[in-house]
């Protein structure tokens, strides 16, 4: 099992107005690579103060110059906003400018309002998705494609620029849908999870809910996962509810835009509250948000429950200042992980098909 660290590049009261989002992000990242987290992870949003990372390729390739070693990640490339042929080049040039640390994630998107200012059915968006996977699919393992459907028609077409591989990138999915799931299948695209503010209960259940799915479409009920959830260490009990209260404030916008009828001020969207929305405390106490004792006992639980192959911790959500959340990610790298790793053992082995592994391996990972 491998960590990320995910960029979201929520707009609230940073001091540093846009730029100083850029900062933050640069210098995250940078930490990130320091302690060893495998992926640095770009998300994609349109047009409001949600996030400013309206390009994740765009942002691995300006991260390209500015690392050596972290992977770069696209979470995800929302495809049915792009024409196939262009992104996919753009994928490939990206992969060839990071020394192949690129990371494919894509996904179908969810919300209407950035939908329909490009022009676009959110509601078709599966169907969309479809054909220009097909098409970028072609790209990106063959170097031609032609295709001719609904959405997209492509003559013949032969395209010079590559990925390192010539092959399709490792690659994630923010879908749960066993349709998408097995049309990606051959590539072994791996289902990234996150249950948002409602933390790790809900995570749980959306994990197994999955699973049975999968297991009923003939996916097999032990598919690799990846999940996502909020972190911050802190020994403060008020930086601990000021981080949940920031973890609110996020759900309040996705819980907004999910909304057929989204309230904005200008470019920024209001975050009303969500009807039976939980307290700060209860919030707090469903997410990984304490000292790093209690943040390692909660992640070591849902590593051993889960089992994924991938944790992408999510450190600056909400415009957390940047001071806390470095020195919360900082805390994280030199005192929970050595606390996860004395429980688990090697978390190399976490999340790996079970048959040859020792059996301590075997517990950890179940």
């Amino acid at each position: 099992m491998k960590f990320g660290l995910f960029n979201l590049m929520t707009y609230r009261d940073n001091p540093g107005g846009l730029p100083g989002l850029l900062s933050d992000m640069r210098s995250l990242v940078g930490l990130a690579e320091d302690i060893g987290f495998e992926t640095a992870w770009f998300a994609e949003h349109h047009f409001t103060n949600y996030s400013i990372s309206v390009s994740p390729l765009m942002f691995a390739a300006h991260m390209a110059g500015t690392t050596r070693r972290i992977k770069l990640g696209a979470a995800v490339v929302v495809l049915p906003l792009y024409h196939p042929m262009r992104v996919a080049q753009e994928i490939a040039l990206v992969d060839q400018m990071s020394d192949g640390r690129f990371v494919l994630g894509v996904g179908t998107g969810y919300q209407a309002y950035e939908f329909e200012r490009f022009g676009m059915n959110v509601a078709e968006k599966n169907e969309i998705f479809f054909e220009y996977w097909s098409v970028l699919e072609q790209i990106l393992t063959e170097g031609r494609a032609q295709f001719s459907g609904r959405y997209v028609t492509v003559p013949e077409s032969v395209v010079l620029l590559r990925t390192r591989k010539a092959a399709m990138p490792d690659l994630y999915v923010t879908s749960m849908d066993p349709r998408i799931l097995s049309r990606l299948a051959r590539h072994n695209a791996t289902p990234f999870l996150t249950a948002g503010f409602r933390g790790t209960a809900a995570l749980l259940d959306m994990v197994a809910g999955a699973r049975a799915r999968w297991s009923e479409a003939g996916l097999g009920a032990d598919m690799p996962v990846a999940v996502q959830q909020y972190i911050h260490v802190t020994d403060s009990p008020q930086e601990a509810l000021e981080a949940a209260e920031r973890a609110r404030y996020v759900g309040r916008l996705v819980a907004a835009f999910r909304s057929p009828h989204v309230v904005l001020d200008g470019a920024f969207a209001e975050a009303l509250p969500i009807p039976g929305e939980p307290s700060l405390e209860t919030i707090r106490d469903n997410l990984l948000i304490g000292d790093p004792h209690q943040v390692a006992e909660r992640l070591v639980d849902e590593i051993r429950r889960i089992g994924p192959v991938h944790y992408n911790a999510f450190f600056q959500f909400g415009d957390m200042p940047i001071a806390r959340a470095r020195r919360s990610l900082e805390r994280f790298g030199a005192e929970v992980l050595p606390l996860v790793e004395r429980a688990l053992g090697p978390l190399d082995l976490i999340g790996k098909p079970m048959d040859g592994l020792p059996a301590a391996a075997r517990a950890a990972a179940v």
